[in-house]
């Protein structure tokens, strides 16, 4: 009787310290104003968050371009990734929020004709949303930001457009934008939306990460922990590669990897554990 008394304790115990693991679900949403209509979004919860009361640090992480907010999840593995960071002490528990960006027209910024306003949407009303409804920290030291291809540049554009929010931002394989206005066109004809050129310049001047880079400071921009990674052979390296080149000459405090690979899934799996330690420095400071 001694024995299997024993035996079940055990077995709880085992159960309890390393049999939990984090929760996903990718079906919520909130109503909004700005985008009118429902937007979906998914979220990690920690695997200690439905038996603590303690609030966590958040990470927003951004899906790439034909994607939605279940990406991340289904292919990116999350949940998976992130349960076992924890676990070996890598990453500290976290939220983590992925919002729907491809439902009305994609990409994180508030469109060139003014009609679509994600970038509003994003901090106007779902980091609010989310920040009140789940025990997350409100404060910059623990919130960041990253995300690949699409997402990637629009860690790039968030970070870079509120700095007194993120203390880390994390883009991968990161997509700048259209850079010319021919690549304006071609994006407009694939997406079947009209916009006046005349808009372009000054959209050009708000949205592209290698222009805003040059105009805020070397202290503002360092106020901000920067995780830059993109591979070798994938075919946005070189926008990826004049942002290393840009902050190194400005004196911006950054890390950049240039590892094997392209741009794939399998490349932003192998880099997600990498981010969650990398922003945890910061979470842990």
């Amino acid at each position: 009787m001694k024995n299997i008394i024993l035996f079940l304790f055990a077995a709880l115990f085992f159960s309890v310290t390393f049999g939990q693991t984090g929760k996903v679900i990718d079906n919520l949403s909130l109503n909004s104003k700005i985008l009118d209509g429902e937007r979906k979004f998914a979220i990690y919860l920690p695997p200690d968050y439905e038996t603590s009361s303690r609030s966590y640090p958040v990470l927003y992480l951004l899906h790439g371009y034909t994607d939605d907010q279940t990406g991340w999840v289904q292919f990116g593995e999350v949940k998976h990734i992130t349960d076992k960071a924890i676990k070996e002490g890598v990453a500290t528990p976290m939220i983590i929020i992925m919002p729907d960006a491809d439902t009305g027209l994609p990409g994180y910024t508030n469109s060139i004709s003014g009609k679509w306003n994600f970038e509003d949407f994003f901090f106007e009303e779902l980091m609010p949303y989310v920040e009140k409804r789940f025990r997350i920290k409100k404060n910059k030291r623990f919130r960041a930001v990253a995300g690949l291809s699409m997402g990637g540049g629009g860690s790039f554009l968030y970070a870079l457009h509120r700095p007194d929010l993120f203390s880390s931002a994390a883009p991968l394989s990161a997509w700048m934008g259209p850079q010319t206005l021919d690549e304006m066109k071609d994006f407009a004809k694939r997406e079947n939306m009209t916009f006046k050129e005349k808009d372009f310049e000054s959209f050009l001047e708000r949205n592209n990460p290698l222009k805003l880079i040059d105009k805020i400071s070397k202290e503002t921009l360092n106020s901000v922990r920067w995780y830059i990674d993109c591979g070798d052979d994938d075919f946005l390296f070189e926008g990826n590669s004049l942002m290393h080149i840009k902050m190194r000459k400005k004196g911006v405090n950054h890390e950049f990897r240039i590892r094997d690979g392209g741009h794939t899934w399998t490349y932003w799996r192998t880099a997600l554990p990498s981010v969650l330690e990398f922003i945890s420095q910061k979470f842990h400071q």
